[in-house]
C-alpha cells in the first residue's frame, strides 16, 4: 500500500470555495479555463498521492446546476492529427470522448469551439461531424499580429468575428484535450462580447501544476516541467506578484508573458483589470493540500525519471528533439534523483543480461518485483504481466496457468491467418488466454482476478515495447518506462 501525502477531501472543499467566491466576485457569471486534464488528471495522481485522477470533475458535479462545459481544439490539431499520449487518441476522437463522460456525469456541455478555424477539409468534416451529433460548433478565428496588436484584437475585426458562444449557467468551464487549443482566447473572447452586451463577466484559470506556493526547484514543480518537456515550459517566480505583493509565488514562462497582454486586454474591453499578477488568476489550492512533504517530494522524483526516459524514447523515434533529453536529465540533477532509484530498471537489465534477449520487470504495489524474459510462446511485456498476475493471485510461479493447448492455436492464428511475422504472444493476447483458462482452472481465475491489482505498479522494459502491449499497460494503470531502443533494428516497427 503506498503512502499517501495529500488531502483530496480537503482539496474538493477549498476548491469549491474558491470558485464559488470567484464566481460571486464577477457579478454571478465567470470564465474558468481549466488547464490540464479535467477528469483523468493522474499526473497529478503521481506525484500527489492520494490526489483523485477525477478529482476536479468531482468538485463540478457538486455545482453541476451551475456548470456548463466548453470544449475547445484547435483546427492546426485536427489538420495534423494530433495524438494524446497517455490515451494513444487523436484530439478529435478525445473531444467526443470528452463529450460523452460529462455527459454521463450530469454535466451540460454547451457547446465545442473550433479556434483557429479555417476551411481545410479535415476541419470542415470534423464541424459537420459534431452539428450531425446534434453538438453546436462555433468558429474562432486568428487574428492578425496576436497577441501584440491589443487594438486589432479587441474590436469587430478581431475578437468581434468570432462566434458568440450561447452560455446559460454562472460557471462555464472552458477545456481542451491538451495545450495550446486556445482555451484563454476562447474566454477573453467571450468577455469582449459579454460587455457588448451588457453582462458582467469574469475570467479565472484552474491550474493545477505548477503549485504557486511551493518552492520553485520542490520536485512537485520540477515534474511539471518535466511534463512539458515538448512544450518547453519553465518555472519561474512570478515577477508581478513579487512586486505587487512582496511575495514569491510561482508560476510558469507562458503566463508570465502574456499577463501583460492579458492584462491590456481586459482594460480594452472595458471591464478593469481584475488582477494585478498571473498568480491572481488562478484558483488552485492544491499546495494547501499536501498532507506529508517527503511522501511528495518522493513521487514527484519518480515522476521526473519516468519523464526523463519518455524524452529518451521520443527521441529515438524522431518525434523531439535531443534537447528535451538534456533538459529531462539537468531536472533528475535539481531533483536529486538517478535512474538508479527506479528499481525495475536494473532488474529489468539484469534478467535481459541473464538470457541475452529482452526482458521486463514489474514492481507490485507491495513493494515485490517480477519479472518476464522473451520465450517461445511469450514475448517480455505478456511474460512479466502473467507473472505478475499470478504473484497478486498467490499462484506459485512455477505453476502452469496457461496450456500450450490454448497458446498454440492463437499462434498458429496469428502466423498463418493473420501474416504476423513473431508468433509470440502480446500482452492483450496474454490476457485472452488466461480468460479462456480461468475457465476451468482455479489458479488462473486467481491470477485473472488479481489483474486489477496491478494499478499503480512500476514496470520498465529493455527496448520499446510494442504500441499494443503499452495500450495494455496503460489501461492497466502500470506506469511503463522503457529504454531507448528496439529489439530489431528494422525501420518499421508496430
Amino acid at each position: 500500500m503506498k503512502e499517501l501525502g495529500f488531502d483530496n477531501a480537503k482539496y474538493l472543499e477549498m476548491q469549491s470555495e474558491q470558485i464559488a467566491r470567484r464566481i460571486n466576485e464577477y457579478g454571478g457569471k465567470l470564465y474558468l479555463e481549466f488547464g490540464g486534464k479535467l477528469y483523468d488528471d493522474y499526473h497529478a495522481a503521481r506525484v500527489l498521492p492520494g490526489f483523485a485522477p477525477d478529482s476536479k470533475m468531482q468538485m463540478l458535479q457538486k455545482l453541476t446546476d451551475k456548470v456548463e462545459v466548453v470544449v475547445v481544439i484547435n483546427a492546426a490539431d485536427i489538420e495534423g492529427n494530433k495524438v494524446r499520449g497517455d490515451l494513444g487518441i487523436s484530439y478529435e476522437s478525445d473531444v467526443l470522448r470528452m463529450i460523452d463522460v460529462f455527459r454521463s456525469l450530469g454535466l451540460y456541455v454547451g457547446g465545442v469551439t473550433i479556434s483557429m478555424y479555417n476551411s481545410h477539409p479535415s476541419v470542415a468534416a470534423f464541424k459537420n461531424k459534431l452539428e450531425m451529433l446534434g453538438m453546436r460548433v462555433y468558429c474562432h478565428y486568428a487574428i492578425e499580429d496576436y497577441p501584440l496588436n491589443i487594438r486589432k484584437i479587441v474590436s469587430p475585426d478581431g475578437y468581434g468575428k468570432n462566434d458568440y458562444i450561447e452560455t446559460t449557467k454562472p460557471l462555464v468551464v472552458v477545456t481542451a484535450p491538451g495545450p495550446g487549443s486556445g482555451k484563454m482566447a476562447v474566454c477573453m473572447s467571450q468577455l469582449y462580447h459579454e460587455h457588448l452586451r451588457g453582462v458582467k463577466a469574469g475570467y479565472a484559470k484552474f491550474e493545477t501544476f505548477p503549485v504557486w506556493n511551493l518552492p520553485l526547484k520542490h520536485p512537485v514543480n520540477l515534474a511539471y516541467e518535466a511534463a512539458t518537456l515538448d512544450l518547453q515550459d519553465v518555472n519561474m517566480i512570478d515577477p508581478y506578484h513579487l512586486e505587487a505583493y512582496g511575495k514569491v509565488s510561482v508560476n510558469y514562462n507562458r503566463d508570465v508573458e502574456t499577463f501583460p497582454v492579458l492584462n491590456a486586454i481586459f482594460e480594452k474591453i472595458g471591464n478593469g483589470t481584475p488582477y494585478r499578477s498571473p498568480t491572481d488568476m488562478g484558483v488552485n489550492m492544491a499546495g494547501f493540500c499536501i498532507t506529508d512533504n517527503d511522501v511528495v517530494v518522493k513521487a514527484a522524483g519518480g515522476e521526473i525519471i519516468r519523464r526523463y526516459y519518455s524524452a529518451l524514447c521520443a527521441s529515438r523515434k524522431g518525434l523531439w528533439p535531443e534537447s528535451t533529453v538534456r533538459k529531462a536529465e539537468l531536472l533528475m540533477e535539481q531533483a536529486g534523483v538517478s535512474t538508479k532509484d527506479r528499481p525495475v530498471v536494473a532488474e529489468a537489465l539484469d534478467k535481459e543480461e541473464l538470457t541475452g534477449l529482452p526482458a521486463m520487470s514489474i514492481e507490485l504495489p507491495d513493494g515485490r518485483i517480477v519479472r518476464g524474459k522473451t520465450s517461445d510462446l511469450l514475448g517480455p511485456s505478456a511474460a512479466a504481466l502473467l507473472n505478475a498476475a499470478k504473484a497478486l493471485g498467490e499462484v506459485p510461479k512455477k505453476k502452469l496457468i496457461i496450456s500450450p493447448e490454448v497458446i498454440e492455436p492463437i499462434q498458429r492464428l496469428k502466423t498463418n491467418v493473420m501474416g504476423n511475422k513473431n508468433p509470440r504472444l502480446h500482452s492483450d493476447e496474454t490476457l485472452m488466454a488466461l480468460a479462456i483458462s480461468a475457465a476451468t482452472d482455479d489458479s488462473a481465475r486467481r491470477a485473472l482476478e488479481a489483474i486489477k491489482g496491478l494499478k499503480g505498479s512500476e514496470a520498465h522494459s529493455t527496448v520499446i515495447v510494442p504500441q499494443v502491449d503499452e495500450d495494455v499497460y496503460r489501461r492497466l494503470g502500470i506506469n511503463l518506462t522503457c529504454e531507448p531502443r528496439y529489439e530489431t533494428n528494422k525501420f518499421f516497427h508496430r
